[in-house]
């Protein structure tokens, strides 16, 4: 996936690429086991969980503290699709944060808010990563 603010070094290009879909992957993965908890009762679910999201968390900072750079200091619109990703995946974050709290409780606690927060992360970064596939998608073949 290329991105048109993300070419001023290779360096930051690539690690930019390679750790931006990883938070995703694993905040499905937390959101997957929460799903099992609610069925199984099983508290190792909502343990998994809570290190699932741990992991996110710590993933997706870096990503976007090199979009933070890149992308502000570009001067691209207000409403660019790459601000858009920005801002989602940053609300994204916030919200992965309450929801390591939440999962810090006990674990019937969870339940409702803890599966409702996986359910809204996991909802906007697919969006995000989605409106900027499809955005790169769509420079390519006018590139074409």
């Amino acid at each position: 996936m290329k991105s048109e603010t993300f070419g001023r070094g290779p360096v930051i290009t690539g690690l930019y690429e390679l750790l931006n879909p990883l938070p995703l992957g694993f905040f499905a993965a937390a959101w997957l086991f929460d799903i099992i908890y609610i069925n199984s009762t099983q508290i190792f679910w909502t343990h998994g969980a809570s290190w699932l999201i741990a992991m996110g968390l710590v993933i997706a900072i870096i990503p976007r503290l090199l979009n933070l750079f890149l992308v502000w200091s570009g001067g691209s619109s207000a409403c660019s699709p790459v601000k858009v990703h920005f801002w989602l995946s940053l609300v994204a974050i916030v919200l992965a944060i309450i929801n390591a709290f939440v999962h810090s409780r006990d674990a019937w606690a969870v339940v409702p808010l803890g599966v409702t927060l996986s359910t809204l992360v996991v909802v906007l970064l697919t969006i995000a990563n989605l409106q900027q596939a499809l955005r790169d998608r769509s420079r390519e073949e006018n590139d074409e």
